[in-house]
């Protein structure tokens, strides 16, 4: 019989949680190493570079991979035989866990998690409670899958009810698309098929716990259908030409995991769960010898790639901008921004919107006029820091707000992660303003541009306050112009045509 200790186990989240936030699975790293090689699209060929860049500046200083720490969820398999010396439940021992982990004063990371989601959403400010699916198995052990999800991939996920004759391959490439880039490719995705609708949903999740082996994969040859199926997603997922960042390019996944359950003769239930360019998880065994250790990776198992600027790129003084200069920039022009820009995300946009339909106008101290929002959630900053990791966040949440802003506030550009929706791109359009895109998975290459930080509105917010910061040649590409032109729709068309008439991929 194996006894479990409580502190142990608790160490070992910890521990854990902390190791995922700045270091990749080096499997991952390998992969996008390859497809940064590959690649053919210059833009999707910047966005791999800054993505790999941000690792490995995050493997060396131990800081966030991305400012979205993500909710925690824990696949545990506890065997029959183990005994806990223990005070509190294994779900306590998890969040309690958690807690130290986010709390930790060396690496704090961003706390994302709101209690009473559907009315206050007041945040919980420590990233607990974790999402805990367990299994009770023969054994002596406790084997233990954690991973950190953010919410853009998170927001991507899909589900369906197929009909027993409906194809999976048909739904999958039918249904990517319509995922958007909000999850940061290229990256991975999770699909589970069969069982229940709630099952589906698991087996997709537990999907992303695995190593990617695509290229091992491809090399032997697939082994049953699942594996063929996997193949076949693969290549025709990739021939979308959706690409790094939803720019256009040669490389949307890289790889496809499937788990399969059995189902009900009249089902098909079918899910996928897109991993985002952090992919963060880890797997380890507790058998009663201690703390786990996970393997710190050796930095040379990072590629020899780091990311320069375009040469090309134009500078932007973010304090004289004027909207003249705004409608003289075309979409896929890459800009270095200097100077001084408000952020801004939800919770923040939503307290505007309120403050205007009660006729009270913008809190003091802040002002929009010929100015630049950055859509973001910064981590906070320790040591040094002006400001932790702060990536910017998905665009469209923000779509239903921008007609307002745009109209009533004197805002002429916006910054964030990308496409955006029907209402934002109206918006744009209508009021001759731009959308620029910074690239999801590059927070802390992002957050060295920072070089200042105040809070000017709504402090009680927390990563979700108005922030000015001053930035020195932030990199930002214009995602859509002042005459409506969008990368988003162009890059991906252009790639998926180019694609086609590619001998190895057509």
């Amino acid at each position: 019989m194996t006894i479990i200790k409580q502190d142990d186990f608790v160490q070992s989240i910890q521990d854990a949680l902390q190791h995922i936030s700045y270091f990749h699975p080096l499997d991952y790293i390998s992969a996008l190493a390859d497809a940064y090689e590959r690649e053919q699209s210059p833009a999707a060929k910047d966005a791999i570079a800054q993505i790999l860049t941000n690792s490995r500046m995050c493997a060396e200083g131990h800081r966030p991979i991305c400012q979205d720490t993500g909710i925690v969820v824990v696949f545990l398999k506890v065997g029959m035989n183990v005994q806990w010396e223990a005070t509190l439940s294994v779900t306590e021992m998890v969040n309690e866990g958690v807690r130290r982990a986010y709390l930790q004063p060396d690496n704090v990371l961003r706390a994302s998690i709101v209690a009473d989601p559907a009315f206050g959403r007041t945040n919980t400010k420590d990233n607990t409670p974790a999402v805990i699916h367990y299994e009770i198995v023969p054994g002596d052990t406790v084997d233990v899958k954690i991973a950190a999800k953010g919410g853009g991939s998170e927001n991507k996920a899909k589900f369906a009810m197929l009909n027993p004759s409906d194809s999976i391959v048909d739904w999958v490439v039918k249904t990517v698309p319509t995922m958007g880039a909000g999850w940061c490719p290229p990256g991975m995705l999770g699909i589970g098929i069969g069982g229940t609708a709630e099952k589906a949903m698991i087996l997709a999740k537990e999907a992303l716990m695995d190593r990617i082996d695509m290229t091992q994969l491809k090399a032997r040859g697939p082994k049953n259908k699942i594996e063929e199926l996997r193949i076949e997603l693969y290549e025709k997922v990739n021939a979308l030409g959706i690409g790094a960042q939803g720019l256009g390019g040669l490389s949307t996944v890289l790889d496809i995991k499937i788990l399969d359950y059995p189902t009900h003769a009249a089902s098909k239930p079918i899910a996928i769960i897109p991993n985002c360019a952090a992919t963060r998880h880890a797997h380890f065994t507790l058998d009663g010898s201690g703390v786990a250790v996970l393997p710190t990776p050796r930095l040379d198992a990072w590629p020899d790639i780091t990311w320069h600027p375009d040469r090309n790129a134009r500078r932007v003084d973010l304090d004289t901008l004027t909207p003249a200069d705004v409608a003289s920039w075309k979409a896929g022009d890459r800009l270095l921004l200097s100077g001084r820009l408000l952020t801004g995300r939800d919770a923040a946009h939503k307290r505007i919107a309120d403050l205007f339909a009660s006729g009270q106008g913008l809190p003091p101290g802040v002002d929009f006029t010929n100015r630049v929002i950055y859509y973001v959630g910064p981590v906070a900053p320790v040591r040094e820091e002006v400001v932790g990791p702060a990536g910017p966040t998905t665009a469209t949440r923000m779509d239903k707000f921008t007609e307002m802003m745009l109209e009533k506030t004197g805002l002429i550009a916006m910054v964030g992660k990308a496409e955006r929706g029907p209402l934002g791109l109206e918006a744009i359009r209508k009021h001759k303003a731009a959308y620029l895109m910074a690239v999801g998975g590059a927070a802390y290459l992002v957050s060295k541009a920072i070089r200042a930080s105040r809070c000017v509105a709504f402090e009680e917010l927390g990563m979700e306050a108005i922030y000015e910061f001053t930035v020195d040649d932030m990199p930002v590409t214009v995602a859509v112009d002042a005459a409506g032109s969008n990368v988003h729709e162009t890059g991906p068309a252009e790639w998926k045509e180019r694609i086609r008439n590619l001998p190895i991929l057509g």
